[in-house]
């Protein structure tokens, strides 16, 4: 069964590259990622009552922390894949729209694969085959600004592919020297210890910045806002609400590697870098003009949100970082589509540009508020929780000065945001009402469910799934 999963993106990418499906390439897709969503939560189910399904040994198994995200990399997949087929039928449906939907299915098989893979050089292939496959996802307005959000993200991210590398090959010749040649998860942590400071601390680094790229840590964000400013809508819903949560996934599994020698000071490195990321990412909130942009900087701050919590080494910690990496699936996915109505409601994604909007399209204002007040970490919604759970993690650590600097710009990146949305949704409206596609409508009700009722209900088994995961991280 875990085998099938990336296997139906894969047979519906190379169904939609087919000529003559332009027209069943949205049904395909949409189809192949609601079995895709049903395969995840079996095997999730699977995972938890064994703890772990090795399927091949030391290259492809699953266990909580896998599962997870496998699950929300699907759910996103998903909703992304039922707005696409709204977001797109204002246009032609020719050769650009089939190649659309296949180079989608083809990227949501290359993420699919990430929680799949024990073996270290085997993700990192796969991480990279990321960028290759959304580039063209990227750059689908064709246009003179897409074009360079494409090729500065390429660039950006496969010079990141590069130096994370150099540090994979380092932990490769480190694991060597010990004797050892199980190159996975499970088989570095029991060899971390014994592995020579110099080799560790160097793949330490280049990991931490090479990944870091892929991830969107200050100062290697640059390329996040641009490309998800001229991405389609439900493309961002994948770049910014899963894809750059996968490539953080792997940081974290090799976190307890390098925090095996203490001389490294990984917490503080990750705090450090966490911190930098929150604070630069607030204050670029305040002064975006781009609500596409918002929701990309909003990304950087999640991101480093979730670095500054695993720099805690707690278990505590851990389970609070997990439970945000689901708010920010569920929620910025969304916040996605909001983008994505108001751009098809009004036209423009100029903040300043969109007055009036609940007047244009009750919809994609309400989405909008939605989707601001929960991501944002309003009460009520799943990432005020786990921030409070971040917060409680940090004061336990005696790490008094991050959860002070972390709850300033976290308010002021709130506050950021809602004045933004609030100006677009009030005033009188600027254009005429327009009502929305029906897939585009049926992709925001189901994916404010979750965004909803996380904030207000933790189901028994989320929780447990959390708790597992958070032991695979084991500090």
């Amino acid at each position: 069964m875990i085998l099938l999963i990336p296997l139906f993106p894969l047979a519906a990418a190379l169904w939609c590259a087919v000529p003559r499906s332009n027209r069943a390439a949205p049904f395909v897709t949409f189809a192949a990622s609601v079995v895709t969503l049903g395969l995840s939560l079996a095997a999730l189910g699977a995972v938890r009552a064994v703890s772990e399904i090795v399927v091949v040994r030391n290259w492809i198994a699953l266990d909580a922390l896998a599962g997870l995200l496998l699950v929300l990399i699907a759910l996103v997949y998903a909703t992304a894949a039922l707005f696409s087929w709204g977001y797109l039928s204002d246009e032609e449906h020719g050769r650009r729209v089939r190649l659309y939907h296949a180079n989608f299915n083809l990227f949501a098989f290359s993420m699919l694969c990430i929680p799949l893979l024990s073996e270290i050089g085997l993700v990192w292939i796969f991480v990279e085959l990321t960028t290759l496959l959304s580039v063209l996802l990227v750059s689908y307005a064709l246009n003179a600004e897409a074009l360079e959000a494409a090729w500065k993200y390429m660039v950006l991210t496969l010079l990141g592919a590069t130096i994370a590398v150099l540090g994979i090959l380092l932990l490769f010749w480190a694991l060597h020297i010990t004797g050892s040649t199980d190159f996975t998860w499970d088989g570095l942590r029991a060899a971390a210890p014994r592995m020579p400071y110099p080799l560790l601390g160097a793949a330490f680094a280049l990991i931490l910045v090479g990944y870091g790229a892929k991830v969107g840590f200050v100062p290697l964000h640059t390329w996040l806002p641009d490309a998800h400013s001229q991405a389609p809508s439900p493309v961002c819903a994948m770049l910014s609400g899963i894809e750059t949560s996968a490539v953080l996934y792997v940081i974290l599994r090799l976190r307890n590697v390098f925090a095996s020698d203490a001389h490294l000071h990984v917490g503080t490195w990750f705090v450090t870098a966490g911190l930098v990321s929150v604070i630069v990412a607030a204050l670029l909130i305040l002064q975006t003009h781009d609500y596409k942009r918002l929701f990309a900087f909003s990304t950087v701050e999640h991101m480093g949100i979730m670095l500054t919590a695993a720099g805690f080494l707690t278990p505590i910690g851990d389970v609070a970082v997990l439970w945000q990496l689901v708010a920010h699936a569920v929620s910025k996915s969304f916040c996605f589509y909001a983008a994505g109505a108001t751009l098809l409601a009004t036209g423009t994604r100029e903040i300043a540009g969109v007055r009036g909007l609940l007047g244009t399209s009750r919809v994609a204002a309400g989405a909008m508020l939605l989707g601001g007040l929960a991501i944002g970490g309003a009460p009520g919604f799943a990432a005020f929780l786990s921030e409070l759970a971040i917060f409680k993690a940090g004061l336990l650590a005696h790490m008094y000065l991050a959860i002070g600097l972390l709850a300033i710009f976290i308010v002021v990146a709130f506050f950021g945001l809602l004045r933004h949305i609030t100006h677009m949704v009030g005033g009188d409206p600027e254009s005429r009402r327009r009502r929305l596609p029906a897939p585009c409508l049926w992709a925001l009700g189901i994916g404010a469910i979750p965004v909803v009722l996380l904030g207000v209900w933790l189901p028994r088994g989320l929780g447990d799934t959390l708790l597992s995961a958070a032991r695979v991280l084991g500090a």
